[in-house]
């Protein structure tokens, strides 16, 4: 059994090690994983839910999970390849929706915190609630992965000082600070750094804009697309992702405040789909054809960025048959469980080929891929339905315990 776990470590983690290298080209997600669902939020106003934001989570989850099974090497490689070349290179993109993630984030947070007053309490409960709302079902990741992380600590490769310096980084989720680490066990965490970040900075953030008008919207959007640019020519390591991908929360709050306005409007309502299926058609055609942005002195993730302010804008608006089909109730509750599919897909893939790849069993590839992605789904939604959610009811309610405790 041991030779076999070297085997799936050695062979799985080269393709999960996606994580970002360089300029904004490199893989996965937000993470935003910031809806209503899961109840994270710290002494918030009531606002309208959005269903069809939260169903493009699932979505773009599934997006994510199948830019890493259709890798090279990978369970669907050979059906990715099978397919016409546009198609295999929008699958092979999946890494892009973290940067949607990143986006519905800041749009997310705007939107639940826009009434809120802060001060030392208020800042409290809301820190509080963003670590109950990430944390806990990373802490189940690691959990799963234990054996595998195992190990890999216990071979006579790794110093003791390197076997200190990879648990550090899991364990207080510092990866999108780190480049590329020595180990895959769970790449798509990189987000959660950002993730992080961008909860530390968002009471800063949010202020400008929160009764912002087209004007200051205009500049921010401006500033969100420059930013990571200015950031490049100023030599700022590329491995510091969470600094990077600011701008992308950044447009998030700014696309709740044209939201808002339009909303003011009433004219637009139930129209959305002038925003979202623009902007759907147009980031599709730059996924599959990148070089279009060869010479322009930015990148591809440059000019999703507005595309992605227009998509959930439009999603958010509602109307048409997409934004209806991304309502409906199953979808609803995936979009819930979605960011546990998107902590738990990667931990669950090294199990898969421990027994599918490497161990004793070997189903066809495409049959083993519909399995795992069977067992993502519903171990995400055991996971967010019975622990997800009640974890972060609880460490609130604990906050709110210690709060009254110390009066």
């Amino acid at each position: 059994m041991a030779e076999a776990a070297n085997c799936t470590i050695q062979d799985i983690a080269p393709t999960l090690q996606t994580a970002r290298q360089g300029p904004p080209n490199g893989p996965p997600a937000g993470t935003v994983f910031d809806a209503r669902g899961a109840g994270g939020r710290a002494n918030a106003a009531p606002s309208e839910y959005l269903p069809a934001l939260t169903g493009l989570r699932f979505w773009l989850a599934v997006w994510v999970i199948l830019h890493h099974i259709c890798g090279k090497g990978m369970m669907l490689e050979a059906w990715t390849n099978a397919l016409p070349s546009s198609l295999g290179t929008l699958i092979h993109g999946g890494y892009l929706a973290v940067q949607t993630f990143f986006v519905l984030s800041g749009f997310v947070l705007a939107r639940t915190y826009a009434h809120v007053q802060w001060d030392r309490k208020t800042l409290g409960r809301f820190f509080t609630a963003r670590f109950a709302r990430i944390y806990p079902v990373y802490f189940v990741s690691l959990i799963v992965l234990s054996p595998f992380i195992i190990e890999m600590l216990l071979a006579p490769t790794w110093t003791p000082g390197q076997r200190i310096s990879l648990l550090t980084i899991y364990l207080f989720v510092l990866q999108g600070w780190n480049g590329s680490l020595a180990v895959g066990w769970n790449t798509p965490a990189w987000s959660l750094s950002c993730e992080f970040f961008f909860y530390l900075w968002f009471p800063v953030l949010f202020a400008p804009l929160r009764n912002a008008r087209w004007r200051m919207i205009s500049a921010a959007i401006v500033a969100a697309i420059l930013f990571p640019i200015v950031l490049d020519h100023a030599g700022v390591p590329w491995d510091w992702k969470p600094i990077y991908h600011t701008g992308d929360f950044v447009a998030g709050i700014a696309a709740s405040r044209i939201y808002d306005l339009v909303v003011e409007k009433r004219v637009w309502m139930n129209r959305g789909y002038w925003c979202y299926l623009p902007a759907l058609a147009l980031g599709g055609w730059l996924i599959v054809h990148p070089h279009v942005v060869d010479g322009s002195g930015a990148d591809l993730n440059t000019f999703l960025r507005p595309l992605n302010v227009a998509l959930l804008v439009g999603f958010a608006i509602h109307g048409g048959w997409v934004a209806s089909w991304l309502s409906g109730r199953v979808i609803d509750f995936l979009g819930k469980a979605s960011y546990s599919m998107y902590v738990l897909h990667v931990p669950i893939l090294w199990w898969s080929g421990r027994y599918f790849v490497h161990g004793k069993y070997h189903p066809p590839r495409p049959i083993a891929a519909m399995m795992y992605l069977t067992l993502v789904m519903a171990a995400a939604g055991l996971v967010y339905r019975w622990f997800e959610a009640p974890a972060s009811v609880w460490i609130r309610a604990r906050m709110k315990r210690l709060e009254s405790s110390a009066k």
